[in-house]
């Protein structure tokens, strides 16, 4: 099993995501051999719309209300760092694993 790129932060669960806008459907697209997960996304990058499914993908695949996500770096890049907040990167390893699993 690869590990995943989480990190403990001061409010919550940091990790490092790389996404693919414009994509057939939104889904987890695996985990990538640097630990960086890849989120396949519908929207389009254009006034936020990718951005905007993302956030709502992981809030909806984490079982959390998309207020707790931060994207915090990479707003208009394919790769970004995403703060999860009130969750520990295990509890968030642990919620990825269970979908990965499903």
């Amino acid at each position: 099993m690869r590990r995943f790129r989480l990190h403990d932060g001061k409010y919550g669960a940091a990790l490092t995501v790389r996404v693919t806008p414009r994509s057939r459907k939104s889904e987890l697209g695996g985990i990538l051999e640097d630990g960086t997960i890849r989120i396949r996304i519908k929207e389009p990058p254009v006034g936020g719309k990718a951005n905007r499914a993302l956030v709502a993908f992981l809030s909806k695949m984490l079982g959390v209300r998309k207020n707790r996500i931060e994207i915090v770096a990479g707003q208009k890049g394919l790769d970004k760092i995403v703060a999860v907040e009130a969750m520990t990167a295990e509890e968030v390893e642990n919620r990825i694993q269970g979908y990965l699993d499903a």
